[in-house]
């Protein structure tokens, strides 16, 4: 059975409109996927360029950090072309039980052709999908995309079964003002270079607006604070190599929550009688 889409208590956008690139909310979902739809097909190359090939190898990692394990039942939010459900069919060990969501049908297309996985189009604000049906939910560099990151936090503590795991990739802006200019300048200077240059001079502005997003995302206090008010627990927020966050969260297991508390409580117990009769 499909459910509507959680309803948060208020809305919260990961940055404020970028006016460059379009006027209003509603321009905003529809550039979003015309740019992602248009740099599909050479997304990979110029990924590969960006991360000097490591990308693969991080992705797995930071999905193990996470504790997703062999078996497990994946929802991929934001699938793109399929790098993270990639290493997440890998890890599980079987891709028939890795789903992936994407808005952009371009990216969808260039998914289907590299992995053997399900994916459906639609958004992250509005997840097609029956409740408490995953055991972990990944999102790959997409946060700063969504339109209203409450709703869609909100969407994957619906989808998640109890004691499940949400997992959210996403680059930061540096502590460091000093490294925070040396990564601009790569993003906005050599990024969009190697991207006219795989692209085959086809343009270059989807990793234009990618730094831009970027810089004007909220801080990853607010993400943590947003994850926290969704009903998410064990909420943290870990950082490789100064800009690759990892937010992970899970969803309270209540049965599991209500037996640690009895077994405290009966620990405790005894310790009390035994106080009592001291007295």
């Amino acid at each position: 059975m499909i459910h509507a889409p959680a309803t948060p208590a208020s809305s919260l956008a990961p940055h404020a409109p970028l006016r460059r690139y379009y006027a209003d909310e509603r321009q905003h979902r529809s550039f979003v996927r015309e740019i992602f739809d248009h740099g599909a097909a050479d997304y990979d190359r110029v990924e590969w360029l960006m991360a000097l090939g490591t990308g693969s190898r991080y992705r797995g990692e930071a999905l193990l950090r996470a504790g997703l394990k062999p078996g497990m039942k994946v929802l991929d939010v934001a699938i793109g072309t399929g790098l993270v459900a990639r290493q997440a069919s890998e890890i599980v060990g079987d891709p028939r039980i890795v789903l992936g969501l994407d808005p952009s049908a371009g990216m969808l297309a260039e998914a289907r052709k590299n992995l053997s996985i399900q994916a459906v189009r639609a958004t992250a604000e509005n997840l097609p999908l029956a409740s408490e049906s995953f055991d972990f939910l990944s999102m790959g560099y997409a946060l700063r995309h969504v339109s209203d990151l409450a709703t869609a936090l909100g969407e994957f503590h619906r989808v998640l079964k109890p004691g499940g795991v949400v997992c959210i990739l996403e680059i930061t802006r540096p502590q460091s003002r000093i490294a925070t200019t040396l990564v601009r300048w790569y993003m906005r200077a050599i990024v969009p270079l190697l991207s006219r240059l795989a692209c085959r001079g086809r343009g270059s502005l989807l990793w234009e607006y990618y730094w831009d997003t970027i810089e004007a995302c909220i801080p990853p206090q607010r993400v943590m604070q947003a994850m926290t008010d969704t009903g998410f627990v064990e909420v943290k927020q870990a950082v490789q190599f100064g800009i690759f966050s990892e937010y992970t969260g899970r969803k309270t297991d209540h049965h599991g929550d209500t037996e640690a508390r009895r077994r405290s409580c009966n620990l405790k117990e005894p310790h009390a009688e035994a106080q009592r009769r001291r007295e």
